[in-house]
């Protein structure tokens, strides 16, 4: 994946002072139940408005992804983040690992380029060029995915994605037990080769990075296949789930996730 670059001969336009406002605050925290928190970050454009998800155990806490990087996730809630946490990646995409690499125990599938990924951009037209995606025809995307800025440092035109060190690989079956509470792999190809999601059979819940949301699925970027897409949903059209808690957008049941794996199955055989 490459960001677009200008024409031979053609210098750079360079990039307009920032002007953005300064963010009170970078992310918000909004308690699910006692265990669960989601962890968002509110001026960040909905392409890239991914939810991370806090769970804590009665032995260790557990990060489902860590965000875009712009702001350092873990001072911001110093006490969901007391003891070191497991981070899992559900997958390598900049949405979802931005801040991985503040933590020592990140965990992901070995498919997913966590130490080298992409430069990764906040700029649209670079960014879609970037995933090997078009711009959607049916909403007005602004040339920065952002609408305000940390602090008033920040230059957006800095951003990069930094690499992250994987301390433990994961595959499907693998299970991550917090003491109370024991979540299972789930390797779900189609997305990325090597995406993943986190079951909890006790409580039926998933979550389910970017395999599955309440909105349009992506699957015609760089790294996406819709062979496996449709072999995943299948597999989670008969996953008894009482809950989804996605990558992206609200939370929802077991009944709207068979409804979106039937249509997906449905839109591609």
């Amino acid at each position: 994946m490459t960001l677009q670059t200008p024409h031979s001969g053609t210098a750079p336009t360079p990039a307009p002072a920032c002007t953005l406002p300064i963010a009170d605050h970078w992310y918000t925290a909004t308690p699910v139940d006692d265990a669960i928190t989601l962890i968002h970050e509110p001026h960040v454009h909905p392409f890239l408005q991914a939810n991370t998800w806090h769970i804590r155990g009665s032995q260790r806490n557990l990060v489902v992804d860590a965000g875009l990087g712009v702001a350092p996730l873990r001072p911001a809630f110093p006490h969901l983040f007391t003891d070191e946490p497991i981070l899992v990646v559900t997958h390598g995409h900049l949405d979802h690992m931005g801040g991985a690499h503040e933590f020592a125990d990140c965990r992901a599938h070995k498919a997913e380029n966590l130490r080298t990924p992409p430069p990764g951009t906040l700029a649209s037209a670079a960014l879609f060029d970037e995933l090997g995606m078009t711009e959607p025809d049916d909403e007005d995307v602004p040339d920065l995915l952002i609408s305000a800025i940390p602090h008033k440092h920040y230059d957006p035109n800095t951003y990069r994605l930094r690499p992250a060190d994987v301390s433990q690989y994961l595959t499907d079956g693998d299970t991550i037990d917090l003491g109370n509470r024991r979540l299972t792999v789930l390797h779900l190809p189609g997305h990325t080769p090597g995406s993943i999601a986190l079951y909890d059979p006790r409580a039926q819940t998933l979550f389910s990075g970017d395999i599955v949301y309440d909105d349009q699925l992506l699957d015609d970027i760089h790294g996406a296949d819709q062979q496996d897409y449709i072999a995943t949903m299948t597999r989670l059209r008969d996953l008894p789930v009482t809950v989804v808690h996605p990558g992206h957008g609200p939370s929802f049941d077991g009944t709207r996730l068979r409804e979106i794996a039937d249509a997906y199955i449905t839109a591609r055989t």
